[in-house]
This record gives structure tokens, C-alpha cells and sequence, in this order.
């Protein structure tokens, strides 16, 4: 029988229900265990966080997982397969937030169009991108071509400056993950975020987990994010720099989007084989709290 993943890191559903992508209470994962075995007669059970699947996702067990979502952005250092939840970060900005602001931003040099949220996700998806750097953006941001969009009731957007605000505003929702102040955020950028929680670490860890940095989720698709990401990261004071993993030629295209997923096919495929899992023995004998002593 083969096993079944189940992730919500992502606008689509995939294999089943969603469950929570950070470790849950331990009441919920309790919950959960038992709704597997009671309601939907599972023969076996296993948890993992989404930082450690992302991370299996690329062929580490050691690094440091960037995880910019639709709902928040999740910093995670794991060292040997656990994630260092002291070192965690988790802020609750995340891809919803960049489409409600493209949303207002759109709103205020095209007040006699009316753009539903879901057509602002698809304008973001098409049309967002990072600038090179800080100059590149203010270039930009006086600069912008000019491009053409049609809504799917006929509107026609023209996308410029000035005509349109999708013509700057498509480099500010990437600038605002590396200069958070345009959201009204005093909080640091995403690399510095990311430098600051390894800091935390043990300093013997500090190289293996900067060196496998993995970026995931759907946001940090975007358009010459990795690049600045990259960019940024070479610049930054430490005397470590942030490396990115690339994912190996094998992978799926879309792996960044899709990691964690990835990630926990490839880890079913040793726990399940191996009886390493919750099976329906171990539950009929302790009762939920088994997923404790089995899941980390």
C-alpha cells in the first residue's frame, strides 16, 4: 500500500486533507492520529515538519530552510534531520499579504476598475518580480514599461507607470520581502531575518546551515527572487554568507513550489519500509499519544 502525504503549504489541495505546516500542539497532532485511524481506517501514520521535508526535497538532512508561503514566512535551522525550534522564526507576512497590497496599491490609479482578489493573485503571479538590487528598484520605480492585461470579464488593464500602478508596483511586492518598511514593518529583510535566527545556533553549526540554505513556498517563485536573494545574501555582514541549495537536475521544475510534498514521498518511501511508522498495532495499544514517541 503506498503511502499517502498530505501538505498545505500551497494554494492546491494535494493528497487528501490539510494539516498545520509547523509542528502542531500536541493535542492537535493527537487529533489528527486519531481521525486517520478512526474515521478514515489508515493502516499507518507519520509526521514530519515541512523545513525537514523541504530539505529531503534537495538530498540534506543538515540546513537551514527559507519557507515564504502563502500565509507567513517560516525560517527553519535543521540540524541532522530536527528542527531547532529555539532558532525558529515564523512572521506573519506572506503571499496573501503582498496580494492585498498589490490590491491597494492597484485601487489608487484605478479607482474605475474593479479588481477581485483573485484577479490581483493572478496579476502577482504574472507580473511580480525582485529588482537586482535597492538602485535597480529606484530605477525602476521612474522607469517601468509598459505592458497590457486583460481582466477575465474583457477589462483591459494597461500596465505603466503612472497609468497603471502594476507597471512600479510589480517590483514593490518583491522589494517588500527585502525592505519589509514598504509594508509598514520596522522588522529586519528576509536575509537578515534568516542571518539573525542562525546566530542563535550553535556556532559550530553556523557554516553547515547557511551553506544548505533552501528556499520554498509558492511566493519565493517569483521572478529574480532567488537572484536577490542570492545577491543580498553576499553582501550581508556575516562573515558566513548564505549559500543556496540547487535542487539536482532530476527534481521537478516546480520543486520550490512543491518541496515539502517532494520531500515527504521521499521520506515515505524509508519510513514506510522500514516499520518506522505509527502502524495500527501501535495505536490500539497506547492510543494517540504514540505519534509522540514515533513522529518528531
Amino acid at each position: 500500500m503506498e503511502a499517502v502525504v498530505v501538505d498545505a503549504g500551497s494554494s492546491l489541495l494535494k493528497a487528501g486533507f490539510a494539516i498545520p505546516d509547523q509542528s502542531p500542539p500536541l493535542a492537535l497532532r493527537e487529533q489528527l492520529v486519531q481521525l486517520l485511524f478512526e474515521t478514515f481506517n489508515v493502516s499507518g501514520f507519520y509526521a514530519a515538519e515541512q523545513g525537514v521535508l523541504s530539505l529531503y526535497a534537495v538530498g540534506r538532512i543538515s540546513g537551514c530552510t527559507v519557507d515564504v508561503g502563502h500565509g507567513k514566512i517560516d525560517i527553519a535551522p535543521v540540524i541532522e534531520g530536527a528542527v531547532h525550534h529555539i532558532a525558529s522564526r515564523r512572521f506573519e507576512v506572506g503571499g496573501i499579504d503582498l496580494t492585498e497590497f498589490l490590491a491597494q496599491e492597484l485601487g489608487k490609479s484605478n479607482s474605475d476598475v474593479n479588481l477581485k482578489l483573485s484577479d490581483v493573485e493572478r496579476l502577482k503571479e504574472k507580473y511580480s518580480c525582485c529588482a537586482d538590487d535597492e538602485l535597480a528598484y529606484e530605477k525602476l520605480l521612474r522607469n517601468c514599461q509598459k505592458e497590457q492585461h486583460t481582466l477575465p470579464d474583457g477589462q483591459t488593464l494597461s500596465v505603466c507607470d503612472q497609468v497603471i500602478t502594476i507597471g512600479r508596483e510589480r517590483y514593490l511586492v518583491g522589494e517588500a520581502l527585502f525592505q519589509p518598511s514598504i509594508l509598514g514593518l520596522e522588522d529586519h529583510g528576509i536575509v537578515e531575518q534568516l542571518v539573525h535566527s542562525i546566530s542563535t545556533v550553535s556556532s559550530e553549526n553556523h557554516r553547515q546551515l547557511l551553506e544548505n540554505t533552501v528556499l520554498c513556498g509558492g511566493t519565493s517563485c517569483m521572478t529574480g527572487f532567488e537572484e536577490r536573494f542570492q545577491k543580498e545574501s553576499s553582501l550581508c555582514s556575516s562573515a558566513i554568507r548564505p549559500s543556496l541549495v540547487k535542487p539536482p537536475e532530476y527534481m521537478p521544475e516546480n520543486l520550490t513550489k512543491y518541496s515539502a510534498w517532494i520531500g515527504g514521498a521521499i521520506l515515505a518511501k524509508v519510513v514506510f519500509p522500514q516499520n518506522q511508522h505509527v502502524t495500527k498495532a501501535d495505536y490500539d495499544e497506547t492510543g494517540p499519544s504514540i505519534a509522540h514517541r514515533k513522529c518528531f
